[in-house]
């Protein structure tokens, strides 16, 4: 008897299991792929990026393979990044890269996790007000210069790459200044062989920048301090030999200089 009533109940069972299952209360169930590449991409044009998110996870969930699931996957990438999920926007870019090295458009992937990066940068208002220089992390810095490095050593010619390398200036002033700023707290509290090296840091790796006659000075400076005059004097020479002008040539060529209490 309790057999019988159990085969009863079975098909109501399963019944009920699909009238609850995720797709009877999705409205995008019986979409094609083209209407739901087409309803995910009208709403990221309509900067309803949370919407487009869900609607291209859900394509590319349901059809995997094909022209529209590689548009998913290289859309979804701007649809995060303008949501505020740089860091997601980074793992899908870095996902496009590897599953499709040879597509015709990968060089946005690249220039988007390049931008992605760009944004985890701290606020130049960070640098005037809360946070203490010695305290930031240079990493994002870094890690959005090397991937806009990548961009143009890959794809010269791309449309994206005059764009990476006006945004890889500003990120090597950035990291410049951000060494100097540290190599100054070494001088100031008598670190000298630390300041020195941050100094000669900023004079080997970022020479274009406006930091290189300070870091110079600096290591003058230091070398004097040290008593290690010989250095200072070679350095100053290269100093005045490149910046005769500068303010910092002035300064430490009179005995003064980055750190001076003079």
């Amino acid at each position: 008897m309790f057999a019988r009533y159990l085969l009863l109940l079975l098909p109501l069972l399963l019944l009920s299991g699909c009238s609850s299952s995720p797709d009877a209360n999705d409205p995008t169930s019986g979409m094609t792929v083209e209407e739901l590449y087409e309803e995910a991409h009208s709403e990221l044009e309509n900067k309803n990026y949370e919407s487009a998110i869900n609607l291209y996870e859900r394509l590319e969930s349901r059809f995997p393979y094909g022209p529209y699931a590689e548009r998913a996957q290289l859309e979804i990438i701007y649809a995060y990044y303008k949501y505020g999920e740089e860091e997601t926007a980074i793992l899908s870019a870095e996902r496009f890269i590897k599953l499709h090295p040879n597509h015709q458009h990968v060089d946005y992937a690249y220039y988007m996790r390049g931008l992605s990066s760009f944004r985890l940068e701290p606020s130049l208002l960070n640098r005037w007000f809360d946070q203490d220089m010695t305290e930031r992390d240079p990493r994002p810095s870094r890690e959005a210069f090397r991937h806009f490095s990548e961009l143009v050593e890959k794809f010269p010619n791309s449309q994206y790459a005059e764009d990476a390398v006006a945004r890889m200036y500003a990120l090597r002033d950035a990291l410049a200044e951000h060494e100097m700023h540290i190599a100054r707290y070494y001088l100031k509290r008598g670190a000298l062989i630390a300041a020195v090296n941050r100094a000669k840091h900023v004079v080997e790796n970022y020479q274009q920048t406006s930091e290189v006659p300070e870091a110079l000075g600096i290591m003058v400076r230091a070398y004097r301090q040290l008593e290690l005059n010989d250095l200072a004097t070679d350095t100053l020479k290269v100093l005045e030999l490149n910046y005769p002008d500068h303010d910092i040539t002035k300064a430490v060529s009179r005995g003064q200089g980055p750190g001076s209490s003079s």
